[in-house]
């Protein structure tokens, strides 16, 4: 047993008189602020360093605190954060705080539920909290809501998402770079609109008088509509004063870019939804640590991870704000880790609930999103040649299923790579500008008749006779493969490859009687999904065969990998041949897709049947291949785009519709003392936190336990979320829009009414100093947005008869 602890007084040093508290400066921390939880605790267990090292007053203000800083996590003081008592109950020798159960240190602040209400008044008085956000949702749908069907024309991206809801109408098969869960949503809206789906929502286009296109635009701002009552909610839930949620509220409301994008069929307005309903039950869910795997906490934690899902079926950026869910639950569990006082069983319950609500749960909500897609769209459609043959085989109105199954000499085919992504075999009239300055050779993701090629025999073989006994084709046979519009043979030799300069080039060469040796190509077969390996398969067979196919001179094989060629070769695929053999590179894997051949017997589509995580992952990579290639281009000016420099600062906007004065006109661009202040307290904040830290490290005690975790937590949360929504634009070489700072935004806006409810709203001032300070915000805010509103209203007639609009010169509001 350890002797009991001793406390020595040394007493005041001689020739000091006494003190009393009341010389002392005393700081009232309000009792409803959120980090103020029995306060006094905190200072019971500090140790105060001797006071011959310093006079009495310094020593007073420098503490070894075991509080403020120490830990600084998301959840600090998570599920045991008060009264602390030393406890050596076995876990080591030395002496750890073992604080007692108690709610979380920071976000809001827990209170009892009310008891039942006996009367009307009662109920409303209980309620009362409820009644900003109703009537700032009221005010958000009239903004949102306010002229929307002013603009009779098909506005900017309209033409595209638009054009896919119409695709889901008419159940046709389409492809976009983005997930579908957004442009489902779009398809049910024409669905609930009663619109049939037959218009072709070509940009700038008056709508017919058939197409809905109000309603519409009303179900999509809807959303919009909603995500001022979540940044309300969420602000209250991240603890900030009543003052401080109004900020945000407002901030929300006003700003004249999500305002905008929030009116069109587009699908930023579901991407910022279900952003902002996933960092709104991230922080229900943090404000359910205290009681781990109760009902709550289950429910909050699977929103969230079911909100994850959602968002980034509708766009991958919503990858970024699973980003910043990730880290708060790497954070989370690392603290979880540290506490000696949890039983293993427990710790892995923590671990293997987040496993299933964060990672399996949103990947299963991702995947139903593609069930229902490929459920949906079961017709021959637009985006056919993006998936594999099989799959489209069974699409309504395609023919695949009953062409020839077995291929022969003389067949006329098309050949898709099955590298993910691949396209279909393809050629063209025009010549590389690089290398043999041949025909080019690339692949194709549409179907066109320049994908078309023959099979026939060597030069030095008979001529291919169409009259004569059948020969089938088999592994190991060599042939020609002959282009069908221009008679040119697939043929390669010892040139560089344009893009992959390692590879051979593959071009189009000779005619129906030029050729030579470099045009032949051994087929190896790799195996059939229906016959089995290799050494089963008896005869090669439309869609379920895989080929390889070798260059009989050179070695190599044919090779369409994603590489995209420049803008002479159409952004394509570039097609080459890989002197690497490497049986296991799917993107040397062929197979016959469409079959041609009069003399053999049609085939029949009960064969062929495509799993669904195959074309689930076929599709994924395709997109992705699709996005790589949206890059800028040298070439062309594109005055739509814009850097990611540009965002913060508001350089930038973007018009969003023709520019005529007899045109309605919308221009995409924020508030700007939204933007500017949201840019400007990022700054503040990095700034603050480093003079806390410094402080600290000093012994200075700038506020409690509580007000400390509380002020990194919602820190955390915002610069996180800007930083992995923002950052990663500059790695990406895609083209890139203002529109793609909106989600960033959000990070923003809870930062500046994070540090004005930290430094004003709820700091030592007076009531009165508060309300002037919300005054002058919400003035600023909404004159501000009076003052652009018409930017996302529409602006009538002559844009240069509108003055005002132009506070930076870089904006191109003003035609020249």
């Amino acid at each position: 047993m350890r002797p009991s602890q001793v406390q020595i007084d040394f007493g005041t040093p001689p020739g000091t008189p006494p003190r009393t508290s009341s010389e002392f400066e005393e700081i009232p921390y309000p009792v409803t602020h959120p980090s103020y939880f029995k306060t006094a605790h905190n200072y019971k267990h500090e140790e105060s360093l001797p006071l011959h090292h310093m006079n009495e007053d310094t020593s007073t203000r420098r503490r070894v605190a075991r509080g403020p800083g120490s830990s600084g996590g998301f959840m600090s003081g998570d599920e045991h954060e008060s009264e602390m008592h030393f406890d050596d109950d076995g876990k080591d020798v030395y002496s750890k705080p073992s604080p007692a159960r108690s709610r979380v240190s920071s976000g809001r602040v827990h209170r009892p539920p009310p008891p039942p209400p006996t009367s009307i008044s009662e109920f409303i008085s209980q309620n009362l909290e409820h009644l900003p956000p109703v009537i700032y949702t009221l005010l958000s749908c009239w903004t949102r809501f306010h002229k929307i069907g002013h603009a009779n024309t098909v506005v900017w991206d309209e033409a595209h998402f638009g054009k896919f809801g119409s695709h889901y109408l008419k159940r046709e098969f389409y492809f976009d770079v983005h997930p579908p869960l957004g442009k489902m949503l779009v398809g049910l809206a024409g669905l609930l609109s009663g619109y049939n789906g037959g218009f072709e929502f070509k940009s700038g286009v008056v709508y017919d008088e058939s197409v809905p296109y109000v309603a519409m635009r009303v179900m999509m701002a809807t959303f919009g509509v909603a995500l001022v009552p979540l940044g309300w909610y969420t602000a209250v839930e991240l603890g900030m004063s009543s003052w401080s949620c109004h900020l945000v509220a407002l901030m929300v409301l006003c700003d004249v870019a999500w305002l905008a994008i929030s009116r069109f069929i587009l699908l930023d307005s579901m991407l910022l939804f279900f952003t902002f309903t996933t960092v709104f039950f991230l922080t229900k869910f943090h404000n359910q640590q205290y009681q781990s795997f109760s009902f709550d906490w289950w429910m909050w934690l699977a929103f969230t991870g079911i909100s994850i899902g959602c968002v980034t079926s509708v766009k991958w950026i919503g990858l970024f704000v699973t980003a910043v869910v990730g880290l708060y639950t790497i954070e989370d569990l690392w603290e979880k880790f540290g506490d000696l006082r949890m039983t293993n069983r427990d710790q892995i319950r923590h671990w293997a609930a987040r496993v299933l609500c964060l990672i399996i749960l949103p990947i299963l909500v991702y995947m139903l999103s593609f069930k229902l897609h490929f459920m949906i769209l079961n017709h021959s459609g637009p985006g056919d040649s993006t998936m594999s043959s099989l799959f489209q085989a069974h699409l309504v109105g395609n023919d695949f299923g009953k062409n020839p199954r077995e291929i022969a000499f003389g067949s006329r085919v098309t050949l898709k790579g099955m590298g993910w992504g691949g396209g279909l075999l393809h050629s063209h009239v025009q010549t590389y500008p690089v290398g043999s300055g041949q025909q080019q050779v690339t692949c194709y993701h549409y179907k066109d008749d320049n994908n078309h090629w023959t099979i026939l025999p060597t030069w030095e073989a008979p001529e291919y006779n169409p009259n004569g006994e059948l020969q089938f084709l088999q592994d190991g046979d060599v042939i020609r493969l002959q282009h069908v519009p221009t008679t040119r043979q697939l043929h390669s030799h010892t040139v560089a490859a344009p893009v992959t300069k390692l590879n051979n080039e593959v071009s189009g060469y000779g005619n129906s009687t030029v050729g030579d040796f470099h045009d032949y190509w051994v087929v190896e077969v790799v195996d059939d999904i229906k016959q089995g390996p290799r050494e089963h398969v008896t005869r090669i067979h439309s869609l379920t065969t895989r080929l390889r196919f070798k260059h009989q001179a050179l070695g190599c094989y044919l090779y369409a990998a994603n590489a995209v060629l420049p803008q002479w070769g159409f952004k394509q695929l570039e097609v080459s041949c890989t002197k690497e053999d490497n049986p296991d590179d799917m993107h040397t894997y062929w197979n016959v897709e469409s079959h041609w051949n009069d003399r053999l017997p049609l085939g029949d589509a009960k064969f062929y049947k495509s799993p669904f995580l195959r074309d689930f992952w076929h599709l994924n990579v395709a997109m992705m291949t699709s996005n790589n290639a949206l890059i800028p281009d040298p070439d062309k000016e594109d005055i739509l785009a814009s850097a990611p420099t540009d965002w913060p600062w508001m350089r930038l906007g973007l018009r969003m519709c023709g520019w005529g004065d007899n045109q309605t006109k919308y221009y995409l661009l924020g508030t700007p003392v939204i933007w500017w202040g949201g840019t400007v307290s990022l700054i503040v904040f990095v700034i603050v936190l480093g003079i806390y830290l410094f402080r600290h490290q000093r012994k200075y005690i700038d506020m409690t336990l509580q007000q400390w975790n509380h002020f990194l937590y919602v820190g955390k949360i915002a610069s996180y979320g800007w930083f992995l929504h923002y950052f990663p634009f500059f790695i990406m070489g895609r083209v890139t829009y203002v529109h793609h700072y909106l989600p960033t935004l959000y990070f923003s806006v809870l930062m500046f009414a994070h540090l004005l409810d930290h430094f004003i709203f709820s700091a030592r001032w007076k009531d009165g100093t508060k309300r002037v300070a919300f005054g002058i915000c919400a003035f600023l805010i909404i004159g501000n947005f009076w003052w652009f509103r018409g930017m996302a209203w529409g602006i009538d007639g002559p844009i240069n008869d509108h003055w005002g609009l132009l506070w930076r010169k870089s904006w191109n509001i003003y035609n020249a």
